[in-house]
């Protein structure tokens, strides 16, 4: 080979042209066994093919990086191998020599094996009667690391490390046809990349991180040397955890071995090997607990990162095959998260209440027409750390349970696996769409009683709020005042069935067995109660069906991505059902409700606002008027409560963005937030839109068409 950076001065690498008969020849006497049964010729000769095809092409293991929304900085990293690849120009040649020097001085005089060491560990084996030296060179390492890295199954792995004749024949052989693939500069860029230095660092560019907070670029010929020396044992030479006598003998034999193979003088060695080992550790951050203070409540929308991947097919099979990918596949991940959307549903949760409080108020923030997530925000922090929390107050669970606040990291704001929260008269929304996408119009009229026996659900007799809800009313004054009795009586007319469809189209999923029950074919023609949000469901889900509607009826699924690259840095890519390759990062969308009925529902949730719908009449009150005032521009929502005020809830809408906020004990559903309470997500939501919002240009609702309103 040409081009050695790190050769000796006036120093020749001559080929070894003989290797591969010297080693065929030294390998059947050192390894009686395989000769005898054929492991060196044709009986592997199909494996030896098949794995050396996954030599020639596999990577090993990547660390993945999350990044905020600027792409630019890092946020935390996902690893079970801490590593970063790094090609060999970027590696200084001082690390490039030292590796040389520690494990493999012929490494330019071989094709893979080599005679001459295999020659010597037999020799000194046999006087020691066991294995006193070895006689791997760098290329059979990688050849084993390699396999190592590339094992899909426990056996794989265990092929791949195992101390038997059968490996080690194996391991000779592809390490003689790498060599004849791969140049000496991509099988030493590959080792370096592939190696184990401790403390989790996979690779030279982890090593160099974890234990000289630096890049391969800039390790000093000591640093190299002592990085080096870890290979061979990294518990035994740990220069962190023990007194660095033993790790510093190892620097200095890879000094001397240097020094011998003219890569530095006896002088300069000698100066070097009188110095101590200088650290400067790094601890790299792994996961979602590990975003820095000034991001911490940004750590549930990272939980969600994690969730949403979970259930990508297009990174595995399985939950487990994903989280593997995630981990191992050396993604650049850039969250969707907004940060002045951010701060401001933080800022507006947070002054609503505080972490010594079970009750969670929790809001997130949704894109209508991407379905990206801009804001998930919570009053909790976001920490494993429970070693504060107090007892929870669900009197069922075992005393020695933790209660919620003020840490966690459970996915309160959904996402994950909790069935969320009873999410009230926001449901009205979905019976109400079904209605206007069938064909009903906005006029549709009913003199609405304070109590409504329904023929339909089996004479089950739900009352309104209030008295003063009682009479004639449209959907805009239904909507607007939360009249129960009238929802119940659309529900009837366009079918809960097609109501509890509607809502599942816009993304709503039953994860308790109730709502599973409920919501079945068998059941859900039934259940009349669906209107008034007897069902659980998530700030993340009900922000991201109300958004669907801000978007003319176009469904677009929740993300909380704005891009992910694979590690070569092109776009992270599936294939649809039909064929098509797409982005995995790019919004789903679907049209699930016609624009004009999306449009009609729109002008109706104006009314609970205090906003002015633009074709109707809201009746002259409603149930969050004071949010129009606070936004300042085009808003729709509506709130929802509970029986006894369980759990308040509000979601609204203006053109550019979609929220819902909730108040609720995640950890006892049956402790009341009380109706003093209520206002509190009305007003999160506000609050978050208007700051949210500042300095945008004011736009408006299209108005629905004369058709519709009837």
């Amino acid at each position: 080979m040409s081009n050695r950076p790190f050769a000796a001065a006036g120093r020749s690498v001559p080929l070894l042209r003989a290797g591969l008969i010297a080693g065929i020849v030294v390998t059947a006497a050192l390894y009686p066994l395989a000769a005898v049964t054929g492991l060196g010729a044709k009986a592997t000769a199909h494996a030896v093919e098949q794995k050396t095809d996954i030599l020639r092409t596999s990577l090993p293991a990547e660390t993945s990086y999350l990044y905020a929304p600027d792409g630019k900085t890092v946020l935390t990293m996902f690893y079970e191998e801490y590593r970063q690849y790094t090609k060999l120009s970027d590696m200084s040649p001082n690390i490039q020599q030292a590796i040389v020097a520690a494990e493999d001085n012929r490494f330019y005089q071989h094709h893979g094996v080599d005679p001459k060491g295999v020659a010597r560990a037999f020799v000194a084996n046999a006087r020691s009667s066991g294995v006193s030296q070895g006689a791997s060179t760098l290329t059979m390492q990688y050849v084993r690391m390699a396999l190592r890295d590339s094992a899909k199954t426990p056996k794989e792995v265990q092929e791949a490390t195992q101390q038997t004749s059968l490996r080690k024949v194996k391991e000779m052989r592809m390490a003689l046809d790498i060599e004849k693939e791969l140049t000496k500069e991509q099988i030493l860029e590959r080792y370096l990349n592939s190696a184990y230095f401790g403390h989790r660092a996979y690779g030279i560019y982890a090593a160099s991180q974890i234990f000289f907070s630096k890049t391969p670029a800039t390790l000093t010929p000591v640093e190299a040397a002592t990085l080096a020396g870890l290979v061979k044992s990294p518990s035994e030479y740990d220069p962190i955890t023990s007194d660095q006598k033993d790790a510093t003998g190892r620097r200095n034999y890879v000094l001397d071995n240097m020094t011998r193979l003219g890569f530095m003088s006896p002088d300069v060695a000698a100066a070097y090997k009188s110095e101590p080992i200088q650290l400067k550790l790094t601890d790299p951050p792994n996961d979602c607990a590990s975003l820095p203070k000034k991001y911490n409540s940004w750590g549930f929308a990272c939980d969600y990162v994690k969730n949403w991947w979970s259930a990508q097919p297009a990174f595995g099979e399985n939950r487990l095959e994903r989280m593997d990918k995630l981990r191992r596949g050396g993604y650049h991940i850039v969250l969707s998260i907004d940060p002045k959307i951010q701060a401001a549903a933080e800022q507006n949760v947070g002054a609503q209440d505080n972490t010594g409080s079970p009750f969670a108020n929790g809001i997130v923030v949704s894109e209508p027409g991407t379905g990206r997530v801009k804001a998930m925000a919570v009053n909790r922090t976001y920490s494993l750390d429970l070693s504060q929390n107090g007892q929870t107050s669900n009197p069922e669970a075992d005393p020695n349970v933790k209660a919620n606040y003020p840490n966690t990291v459970a996915p309160l704001l959904g996402g994950g696996t909790l069935p969320g929260y009873q999410a009230g008269s926001t449901f009205k929304m979905f019976p109400m769409l079904a209605a206007l996408n069938s064909g009903m119009t906005l006029s549709t009229a009913f003199n609405a009683p304070y109590t409504y026996k329904s023929s339909v659900y089996d004479g089950w007799a739900p009352s309104n709020a209030s008295a003063a809800m009682t009479g004639n009313q449209t959907m805009w004054s239904g909507f607007g005042k939360s009249v129960n009795t009238y929802f119940v009586w659309l529900e009837e007319q366009v079918g809960a069935d097609r109501a509890v469809r509607m809502a599942e189209q816009l993304g709503l999923r039953w994860r308790t067995d109730v709502d599973k029950e409920q919501a079945s074919p068998a059941k859900a023609k039934k259940w009349g109660s669906f209107t008034l949000g007897v069902s659980d469901a998530t700030p993340l889900e009900m922000a991201n069906a109300y958004a669907a509607v801000a978007a003319d009826g176009r469904y677009c699924e929740a993300i909380p991505v704005l891009s992910i690259s694979n590690r070569d840095g092109t776009p992270a890519t599936y294939t649809t059902p039909g064929g098509v390759q797409r982005e995995i990062a790019k919004p789903r969308c679907r049209q699930v409700v016609g624009a004009d009925a999306a449009r009609a529902a729109t002008d109706a949730a104006r009314c609970p606002t205090g906003d002015t719908p633009a074709k109707g009449s809201c009746g002259g009150w409603s149930t969050a008027d004071s949010v129009r005032g606070t936004v300042g521009r085009p808003v729709a929502g509506k709130t929802g409560t509970t029986d006894s005020t369980r759990s308040a809830w509000f979601a609204g809408f203006t053109p550019e963005l979609a929220a819902a906020s909730f108040i609720a004990d995640p950890d006892n559903p049956f402790n009341a937030v009380g109706d003093g309470q209520s206002q509190i997500p009305v007003n999160a939501v506000a609050r978050t839109l208007r700051d949210a919002l500042k300095g945008q240009p004011v736009r408006q609702f299209t108005p629905p068409s004369d058709q519709i309103v009837g």
